[in-house]
């Protein structure tokens, strides 16, 4: 089988990478828009729990991705100005995204993948003058834009809408010692700071505002300069006189991407060219990843056309990324409401509503996985309850 695979962010390279190892028979090419050493963004969190599973797929390039990780197990909630740490079960990490994409390529090529870069397609039409016009298989892993799902809306059944929050991602050479949520009433509405550490020197900081408060502000009219500096006197506290560093910290909404079918003929969409998940899980890049991994398994372990392996991946995929989109969904609701959420509740109601805002965690659960946390909760949790269902 030869294979073509646009975009070569993590979950194009990994994917690649999986197949070669596997099927090493098989040519694979990645066509990459960027130089290898171009990336936009800072840190890129890479949870435990999806760290074994993507290790099982392939241990060698995740223990490499572990030894770069920087690695917490409790991360703080603040409503206002009062913080609650919240001890995790497992650990949360994070790596610089420049040196995510080095490994990969780095496996990627060591597997036997041509990785190309500098090579921009408008269409998939295009791959003709590439030398993969031929190509058995097209992989769309070329994120929100995809020009893979673009050039086959229809097929694909894709809908596409975009949330009201306003948001941009910068980093800071303020080291902080874990991860956080800071959640700020601003005039108008109200703004959070996800922050947490990636490396020995940088922090990702990611800065949100409700329409509301972007409106009431006139922050349309600002200069990104003026946003950014908005966000630095607002999250002065915790910044500690650190600036906030912009990489391409485009402010944005976010668009929300989904699709009724998995693939189109001879193509298929991975990540956030299938269906975006909301930054506020952490999980983007992973199940990206976790897409790749069972994309490599069905190619490469069951015998049939590519339509038969691209309808087993579906089966193989679909349920466990639907409850992770679920997941998602449910998450950014809960913050286009957050001004709303910080009038209502005290700052230990406003915990619990965070930590069972997606109907993954019930009060069971957060009393086995979180046991310092429910009993810091225990006494509010029957009125904010109660709040909730109001």
């Amino acid at each position: 089988m030869k294979i073509a695979v646009i975009g070569g962010g993590p979950s194009g390279l990994f994917c690649a990478t999986l197949i070669r190892k596997r099927r090493p028979d098989w040519p694979v090419v990645v066509l990459e828009q960027n130089r290898p050493d171009a990336t936009f963004g800072f840190g890129v969190v890479l949870a435990d729990t999806g760290l074994a599973r993507l290790q099982a797929a392939d241990p060698a390039t995740i223990d490499r991705l572990v030894q770069k990780m920087v690695f917490s197990d409790r991360q703080a909630i603040v409503h206002q100005t009062d913080p609650i740490l919240v001890k995790r079960p497992g650990t949360g990490g994070a790596i610089t995204r420049l040196d995510l994409l080095a490994i990969l390529q780095e496996s990627a090529r060591a597997s036997g993948v041509e990785v190309r870069f500098g090579a921009r397609i408008e269409h998939p039409g295009e791959l003709e003058r590439h030398g993969l016009g031929d190509s058995d298989l097209v992989i769309g892993a070329d994120g929100i834009h995809s020009v893979v799902r673009q050039a086959f809306a229809a097929e694909f059944g894709t809908t596409r809408s975009s949330l009201t929050n306003h948001f941009a991602w910068y980093g800071t050479e303020r080291v902080f010692p874990h991860a956080a949520l800071v959640f700020r009433r601003v005039p108008g509405g109200a703004a959070v700071a996800h922050y947490y550490p990636y490396c020995a020197a940088r922090s990702t900081f990611v800065a949100e505002i409700d329409h509301g408060g972007w409106q009431h502000l006139g922050m349309e009219e600002m200069s990104d300069d003026e946003r950014r500096r908005f966000f630095e006197a607002t999250f002065a506290a915790e910044l500690d006189g650190f600036p906030l560093i912009s990489n391409n910290s485009n402010w944005r909404q976010f668009p929300v991407i989904r699709n009724r079918a998995w693939s189109a003929g001879r193509h298929v969409l991975l990540g956030d060219a299938h269906a975006s998940a909301h930054f506020s899980i952490g999980s983007g890049t992973r199940i990206a990843m976790e897409d790749a991994g069972a994309l490599a398994e069905a190619l490469t372990a069951e015998t049939g056309s590519v339509a038969d392996r691209l309808e087993r991946f579906a089966a193989l995929r679909g349920p466990q990324k639907a409850k992770l989109i679920d997941a998602s969904e449910r998450s950014y609701l809960w913050y286009e409401r957050m001004a709303e959420w910080l009038d209502r509740y005290t700052p230990k109601q406003f915990v619990y509503a965070f930590m069972t805002r997606t109907g993954r965690v019930d009060d069971a659960r957060l009393a086995a996985d979180f046991p310092e946390l429910y009993a810091t909760l225990r006494d509010e949790i029957p009125t904010a309850r109660a709040t909730l269902a109001r």
